[in-house]
């Protein structure tokens, strides 16, 4: 029997809310799919950087290393800068443990209605490059309160960061039946490091995937096209920056951050993963039991198929699109009346019958 280790980040806002349903979903698949679950949870978040002056201990890297997977809530918190949730706790995270793929599913799901005319048969999914780019910590501020006071902030792109996260989508793409590669630019006036970005994506591509389809957007053109041509994209590949914006975007389509989840991931497995919705804290709606738990239940099956327990995770998805197409339970945002546990125990019931039809059968 497999025996993985998770670390659970609960975080500010509604993600303790969230998470409680998304370890209820692990618990059902731990006991029906015979893997075993050693899960523990730390407290790490706005409010220990209040207790402590910091978001994490400083050996808390040294603490999720030994850890097969990170499940991670939310942060954010009025009475803390954004920075400092940021740059203290998810960006150590994910540069520390070279989490240099952030995978986003952008599909369909039944029941949920979308935006676009056109919006059917959404199934693309993004790779953003997730360890360096424009969210890098260099540069600084000159002349502070001057007339004169400036700032300088340095994207750093490297070919080996190119090439690596190139070769996790064309990877990606092939293992999953999936044919075509879009690349994200804007080489035409980010000249320095857009131009090292296409020059590195084209020749990984045709060097090494040459079976793949290949093509290649401005990322100004790409976001109208995702609204325009949504159903003829497969594997978008983008940097740091423009993989963020897109990735919110391609939620818009398909109805909403609160159904949408995300893996930060270290293919090779040199370090644990980490799995989180993209939603945020929701503070506004926080504590009173109303939040989506959609995301975080997906996000924990993205983390079963990256530990490779792929049908646990197939049924986690397909309970999950068994209750939004049924319609009869749903949370405020997708247009219902139904609480975080409610949204949650249907998700919990329908994977429950899957199991319980096998049984029968």
């Amino acid at each position: 029997m497999a025996d993985y280790k998770i670390a659970v980040i609960a975080g500010d806002g509604i993600g303790p809310e969230v998470m409680g349903e998304a370890l209820q979903v692990l618990r059902a698949a731990e006991e029906s799919e015979g893997f075993s679950l050693q899960i523990e949870e730390f407290p790490w978040n706005s409010e220990y950087w209040l207790e402590h002056g910091r978001m994490m201990p400083e050996d808390g890297l040294e603490q999720l290393r030994s850890f097969d997977a990170i499940l991670f809530g939310a942060i954010g918190d009025s009475r803390v800068p954004d920075d400092i949730t940021i740059w203290e706790l998810i960006m150590p995270i994910r540069k520390g443990f070279h989490q240099y793929v952030n995978f986003r599913p952008v599909k369909s799901l039944p029941g949920i209605p979308t935006p676009l005319a056109n919006g059917a048969g959404i199934d693309f999914v993004i790779f953003r490059e997730n360890a360096e780019g424009e969210y890098s910590d260099s540069g600084g501020r000159l002349y502070a309160g001057q007339e004169g006071e400036m700032a300088i902030q340095n994207t750093i792109m490297t070919r080996a960061g190119i090439e690596r996260i190139t070769r996790a989508a064309c990877r990606y793409a092939k293992e999953n039946g999936r044919t075509k590669i879009t690349s994200a630019t804007k080489s035409n006036a980010v000249i320095h490091a857009n131009k090292l970005w296409d020059e590195h994506v084209q020749r990984v591509v045709s060097d090494e995937f040459a079976d793949l389809e290949f093509e290649q957007y401005y990322v100004d053109a790409l976001a109208a096209y995702f609204v325009q041509r949504p159903q003829s994209f497969d594997v978008v590949l983008a940097s740091n920056l423009f993989g963020d914006i897109l990735s919110d975007l391609g939620s818009g389509l398909v109805g909403g951050l609160g159904l949408s989840p995300s893996g930060n991931i270290n293919p090779e497995k040199d370090y644990p993963s980490m799995f989180e919705p993209v939603h945020g804290s929701a503070p506004d709606i926080a504590g009173q039991g109303i939040a989506n738990p959609v995301a975080q239940i997906w996000s924990a099956a993205l983390m079963l198929e990256h530990l490779g327990e792929k049908r646990a995770a197939e049924r986690i998805v397909a309970a999950i699109e068994e209750v939004l197409a049924e319609g009869k339970v749903r949370t405020r945002d997708i247009g219902g009346e139904a609480s975080t546990s409610e949204m949650g125990g249907a998700i919990l019931e329908a994977f429950n019958k899957q199991e319980s039809a096998v049984t029968e059968g």
